[in-house]
């Protein structure tokens, strides 16, 4: 017993300054590791809204986007919380009855009520682009124009968000800013990387946008867009074709028929059976084709489908000129266009008309598109119609027509070839999000991409928290290393008494 005593005196562990120096060395390394930790752990998140409406040729869209709610909002990622799609035509259809265009837009304006918290919608900002269908109806008729403008206001700015305007984006732009979408969407401006180039086709217009070493923008300035991004520099070609998104396109190739006038036309871009009676004021009812009227043409005539992919593709060669090219180089209508550099993701009708065709993967080599799309145009059209019983016969027959002409301006528009045809991605969305103009937009104005790279901090939190603990643990090691004279000091007192 006594020498079990002895021994425990003489270990300096048992010594009680040397345990309460331990006690206060362990609980001051597990508070200064839990006040690392808990400084820096991510707080409850909190988020920031805005709104895009997208009032387009054929219809309007309603996106909400969210993005977290910092301090400093350029480090956080702006994502699509949900989109709406307004009932009815787009608001350039309501020229003749104006307060309808407002009013189109309220069953989407109540659901982003519900979508977006309450206590955000003061501080979520609304905006309103509108592109080629009101740029049409503006040249068409300004005072119409205005007055739709006028009417969409008044009922946005009943809405309870920070109505921020409604505005005409001009051609360009809306290239420009779809270009901004699919590159931020992508994480390639962020991270510096080789940007993709961007094909919108709507209903009334196309854009085309991409960076080329092939392009300084002295050659086409009109054509030339620069942005600084997270402190990286790009000038980007863009350009907008005003009347060949694929509606008015079909419109060009249809008038291109009906020049003579005739009471019965046999269009090679509709399905062999389709037989429609059409106005002859209802197709050059646009200023896209008013100009070619035949005059002393009847009222109506009759519309019939052949469904022949090559005399189609004949029939939509006209819609473009490649007569005159003054640059080095043209894309089509003598607009200046470089070389073709990198990917592309092209979407809007590009997508959804191919989607239905079934022909979205670019990986096919192009002539076996061209062979698809062959047969799908010489199918009957009461076998169309029996294979989609839900859709509206209108769309339905347009889908041959509309594959066409998507083939035929990036081949002979573009100048993409059967090797570069695999460099187009056609993409609906980018993580979840709609690729558009609408995303870059909202960027652009809310200052969400900063023009220089946001610093960072040297460490990433696990890495700090961990370089915090070790460090923590070596100091305490040391601490006891100093404390071996006491130990010595302690054993010897014990010895001598």
């Amino acid at each position: 017993m006594s020498a079990q005593r002895a021994m425990k005196e003489k270990n300096p562990w048992h010594r009680p300054v040397t345990i309460i120096i331990t006690v206060i060395g362990v609980i001051a390394i597990v508070a200064l590791v839990t006040v690392a930790v808990v400084q820096n752990m991510p707080l409850h998140q909190k988020y920031k809204y805005g709104i895009v409406l997208d009032a387009g040729s054929s219809h309007t869209s309603l996106y909400i986007y969210e993005w977290p709610a910092e301090k400093d909002n350029n480090t956080g990622r702006v994502e699509q919380k949900h989109s709406c799609t307004v009932d009815g035509p787009g608001i350039s259809s309501y020229a003749s009855a104006p307060l309808k265009a407002g009013e189109s837009l309220r069953a989407c304006m109540e659901e982003a009520e519900q979508r977006v918290p309450k206590k955000r919608h003061h501080e979520t900002p609304l905006y309103l682009g509108a592109t080629a269908g009101m740029r049409l109806l503006n040249l068409e008729n300004s005072v119409a124009s205005d007055k739709v403008f006028q009417a969409v206001e008044e009922a946005l700015q009943k809405s309870p968000f920070s109505y921020q305007g409604a505005r005409l984006l001009q051609g360009q732009e809306e290239g420009a800013f779809g270009w901004v979408t699919v590159n931020y969407l992508d994480d390639r401006l962020k991270q510096g990387l080789e940007t993709t180039g961007a094909l919108d086709l709507g209903g009334a217009s196309t854009q085309i946008s991409f960076v080329s070493d092939h392009f300084d923008g002295s050659e086409s300035p009109s054509n030339s867009v620069t942005f600084r991004l997270y402190g990286n520099d790009y000038n980007l070609y863009t350009h907008s074709f005003l009347c060949y998104g694929k509606d008015q396109a079909q419109r060009i190739a249809l008038a291109h028929q009906t020049q003579a006038g005739p009471t019965a036309v046999s269009d090679p871009c509709f399905h062999p059976g389709y037989t429609v009676n059409k106005a002859y004021a209802e197709l050059y009812d646009s200023p896209c084709v008013s100009k070619l009227k035949p005059h002393g043409a009847p009222a109506t005539f009759e519309h019939t489908g052949t469904g022949n992919f090559q005399q189609c593709q004949e029939v939509i060669k006209k819609v473009f000129n490649f007569a005159n090219c003054k640059y080095r180089q043209c894309s089509f209508n003598g607009v200046f266009q470089p070389i073709l550099q990198g990917s592309y993701g092209a979407f809007s009708a590009y997508y959804f008309v191919m989607d239905f065709l079934n022909l979205t993967d670019t990986s096919i080599p192009l002539e076996t598109v061209k062979e698809k799309l062959k047969l799908y145009c010489a199918t009957p059209w009461n076998q169309i119609v029996q294979q989609h019983p839900t859709a509206k016969p209108k769309y339905l027959a347009e889908y041959c027509i509309s594959g066409t002409y998507i083939i035929t301006l990036l081949t002979e528009g573009y100048n993409f070839t059967s090797a570069s045809y695999s460099d187009i991605t056609l993409i609906e969305k980018i993580k979840g999000s709609d690729a558009g103009w609408t995303l870059g937009y909202m960027l652009n104005l809310t200052n969400m991409i900063p023009a220089e790279a946001p610093d960072t901090p040297p460490l990433p939190y696990a890495g700090y928290v961990s370089i915090v603990t070790i460090i923590a643990i070596v100091l305490f090691i040391l601490f006891l290393i100093s404390l071996r004279p006491l130990w010595t000091r302690c054993s010897k007192q014990q010895q001598i008494v």
